[in-house]
């Protein structure tokens, strides 16, 4: 692939709150580039990224599918994200190898939760976007709210760069303010011609808005700005992609995309204002503390990410973002980190469900392989002579836990081994044997999380397996600590014995987080020993003095200590390290944390105060209440575990008619909790 092959692919991701129309918007795309030659539809189960019975049966995106294209001569991968907050480590996967994404907002709620949520998550990962602002058709849509919740919720600069041509079921079509032309649809027929004569005034006003807004933004702009007095059309461009690139300014776009209007326009802004490979910086990495740069070349050396693996009847597909160098059909590859040579047997372009097998996928290209058997989420994997590490995606921790055993005694090796393939394909799903009880514990991200994994196990496998009752994942954190406890390991079992004696300072750290230093001199503690008292340290956060619970919001300063001439070793030190912080946060004030949501409540405006009633019995906390139309967004926080089963209670307290979104707000402190140690 040459560089200008290159310089035509585009990687990106359709986000978006849940319900928002990412898949709709996916399935038009493939419609609009002949990928596709009939439109599926969510409600009807037809459609082609949603392939999973699950997604089809839910009527939501539960697993991130990947689908290809092509626009002109440009080549597009496209990732089709879940918007439900429990799959959020979904997106995250994905977009550690994507260059671009489209952010899908409704036109009537405008910025909701996980659009929020996903947003964050893309500045995190210094993702370019460009927005689309979908169902103009609904009742009660309108563009410039949408565009104002997100510029007060987002903070970015929008630049919108079309005009609606008529209201909710009148909505036919855009002006185009960058070319001063109308775009229409009717039957999936589109024609172009002047701007609607009723429009005139408010197009020109809107294209000079925008004007000055990209002149505020880009120097080449204002330039010709000041000069002119206007843009030209190549400048317009320019300037939005490089604003774009950037992050300073956000293209936004509108449309319906389940009426199929609106979306090749937004073909056309993905080609010419996201980035290819090329745009992006070349991908860092370390080996033996050394760091590495690999650009995106062919002819570099060989370096590819493993951002998700699926176990299919047919075997385990391995999904590769490809950063530099060529994968060909039969190589071998080096996973750097397992320390292990895999084969790559087939390589296949993906089409959701469905693979077409090539014999080599070059740089910048996203593709499923077929052959490593243990490569895992996160895994680099580089030709066997030129190994580097890449940062590998980070995995959300989880909140909510069920014991999960089998109906007959004989199918537990069958069950742990079917739930040891499930966190293979999800890391953000752990799966543990309880020590007290014995019993097999899966955790996950929330309920839903674990309802959808535990039917994928009873599905692929046959297996009857009960369930017990959600529990959330408690923490514990100091809230008063202790200063100078000493404590002092010593055995002596005959010969070389074990002799180390620390003296520790324990402080609440209101970040959550945990930190370690020292402040001891004149070299009591030698700095290998210290190093061994924060490994020690660090042991002892597994589990608190209240439940048994991680350790978070702490930090520990060794202030002093001795050694011992011949007894005193790393182990010694680490053990006193384990040990000490165990004492000392027995005899500190510890607090239980437990985890809280933000959830959105959206119900016919005559509900509300039976909403408000059951959240405050849930404990929750309104924090705004919004009434738009006939309908209330209330908003409130609330512990997590106050949310099992609130799903059937809030249909049945509205007639059905209502609706929830959550999204995780951290840990709060547990009611009658605090003890003194």
């Amino acid at each position: 692939m040459r560089a200008n092959e290159i310089s035509a692919v585009r990687n990106l991701g359709i986000l978006a709150h849940v319900d928002a129309g990412k898949t709709t918007v996916t399935e038009r795309i493939l419609f609009a580039t002949g990928a596709t030659h009939k439109r599926g539809e969510v409600h009807d189960g037809t459609t082609i990224t949603d392939f999973d019975e699950q997604e089809r049966a839910r009527g939501i995106t539960i697993f991130a599918a990947a689908v290809s294209c092509a626009w002109g001569e440009h080549r597009l991968t496209l990732i089709d994200t879940p918007g439900h907050v429990d799959f959020a480590d979904e997106v995250a996967r994905s977009l550690r190898v994507l260059d671009g994404a489209v952010a899908v907002f409704d036109a009537v709620a405008g910025v909701e939760p996980q659009s929020e949520s996903v947003w964050r998550q893309a500045d995190r990962h210094g993702v370019p976007r460009i927005a689309f602002v979908n169902k103009l058709d609904r009742v009660g849509a309108d563009l410039d709210a949408a565009v104002e919740s997100i510029r007060r919720r987002l903070h970015p600069v929008p630049l919108v760069v079309q005009l609606p041509i008529g209201r909710e079921a009148e909505f036919t079509g855009v002006v185009d303010l960058l070319r001063m032309r109308s775009v229409l649809w009717h039957n999936d027929a589109i024609t172009e011609g002047p701007v609607p004569h009723d429009m005139v005034d408010e197009a020109n006003l809107r294209r000079k808005a925008l004007e000055e807004a990209v002149a505020e933004l880009h120097p080449q702009a204002l330039d010709e700005f000041v000069a002119e007095g206007a843009l030209s059309a190549q400048t317009f461009n320019v300037a939005l992609r490089d604003l774009t690139h950037t992050g300073e300014g956000l293209v936004v776009l509108c449309g319906s995309a389940y009426r199929n209007r609106g979306i090749e326009p937004l073909l056309d802004a993905i080609a010419a204002y996201l980035p290819s490979p090329l745009d992006v910086p070349p991908v860092r990495g370390t080996y033996d503390g050394v760091e590495q740069q690999r650009p995106t070349d062919p002819a570099a050396p060989t370096t590819a990410l493993v951002f998700k693996v699926v176990t299919t009847p047919t075997g385990r597909l391995t999904y590769l973002r490809v950063y530099a160098g060529t994968v060909r059909k039969g190589m071998e590859v080096r996973d750097v980190g397992a320390r292990r040579n895999e084969r790559v047997s087939r390589i296949l372009r993906v089409q959701a469900d469905q693979h077409t097998e090539v014999d080599s996928a070059m740089a910048g290209d996203i593709v499923a392989v077929v052959g490593p058997k243990a490569a895992r989420v996160g895994a680099t994997l580089c030709g066997p002579g030129d190994p580097v590490l890449l940062e590998p995606p980070v995995s959300a921790d989880p909140v909510v836990s069920v014991a999960v055993e089998a109906a007959r005694a004989g199918d537990n090796a069958k069950l742990t081994s079917a739930l040891a393939h499930l966190a293979d394909e999800d890391p953000s799903l752990v799966v543990r044997t309880d020590t007290e009880t014995g019993q097999i514990v899966l955790s996950g991200l929330g309920e839903l999380h674990l309802e959808v994994a535990v039917q994928k196990l009873r599905r692929t496998t046959g297996l009857v397996v009960s369930v017990g009752r959600p529990q959330v994942a408690y923490r514990e954190t100091v809230v008063r600590g202790v200063q100078g406890l000493v404590y002092r390991h010593v055995k002596q079992d005959g010969g070389s014995g074990q002799f180390a004696h620390v003296v520790l300072d324990v402080a609440p750290l209101a970040d959550g987080h945990f930190e370690f230093s020292s402040t001891v001199v004149g070299g009591r503690v030698p700095s290998e020993y210290v190093r061994a008292v924060a490994a020690g340290c660090r042991d002892a956060l597994a589990d608190g003095p209240l439940g048994g619970h991680p350790v978070t919001g702490l930090r520990v300063t060794l202030t002093d200590g001795s050694t011992h001439v011949k007894d005193s070793s790393e182990m010694a030190f680490r053990a006193a390290g384990r040990f000490g912080l165990r004492e000392a946060l027995r005899a500190s004030v510890m607090q239980l944390l437990e985890p809280v949501v933000e959830v959105v409540v959206t119900v016919p405006d005559d509900a509300v105060g039976t909403v408000l009633g059951d959240l405050a019995a849930r404990r929750g906390r309104v924090t705004e209440s919004m009434v738009r139309s006939s309908t209330a967004a209330v908003t409130a926080v609330l512990p997590l575990a106050e949310l099992f089963g609130y799903a059937n209670r809030l249909r049945g307290r509205t007639q059905g008619r209502g609706t929830f979104t959550t999204r995780p707000a951290g840990y709060a402190p547990a009611p009658r909790t605090q003890v003194a140690g």
